[in-house]
């Protein structure tokens, strides 16, 4: 018996898969649990459809971030914080605080895309950050952390 995936399922299959499974296993457990819908001709045809307007919707997002991604090659940040006479920072330089400095420079970026190379930043000097902007396109940004006195 054919069926469409509406979920992940273990040892099975993943989302929007047609899959060929027992009927007793298909009506049983999986149809209930809604985990999956029954592959009826008309249900191919909307899967079919689902399915092509899926795959435009990601070239978009995929383009829309390549052209965000050719933007912040050439980026380079600076971001200031208060340190002591020897240039040990008080507190530490956070992903919080590279995302607004991205905001500032008009990339709306989320805190948790970004990550830190590396340990914790506690002095000034020169790092990198990698910003995740999609699925697998990745940036890295250099950023300088200076003395704001």
């Amino acid at each position: 018996m054919e069926i469409i995936l509406k979920q992940d399922v273990d040892n099975l299959g993943h989302k929007d898969e047609i899959v060929n499974v027992k009927p007793g296993y298909a009506r049983n457990y999986l149809i209930p649990q809604g985990y999956a819908i029954m592959a009826t001709a008309s249900a191919k045809k909307v899967h079919e459809e689902n399915m092509k307007q899926k795959a435009h919707k990601e070239a978009k997002l995929r383009e829309d971030a390549e052209v965000v991604a050719e933007k912040m090659k050439g980026l380079s940040l600076r971001i200031g914080t208060k340190t002591s006479s020897t240039g040990k920072i008080f507190g530490s330089i956070n992903t919080v605080m590279i995302a607004e400095a991205l905001e500032k420079e008009g990339f709306n970026i989320e805190r948790k895309n970004i990550t830190l190379k590396g340990e914790a930043i506690k002095e000034v000097g020169n790092y990198e950050a990698n910003v995740k902007i999609y699925k697998n396109i990745k940036v890295v940004v250099p950023f300088e952390v200076y003395s704001e006195e």
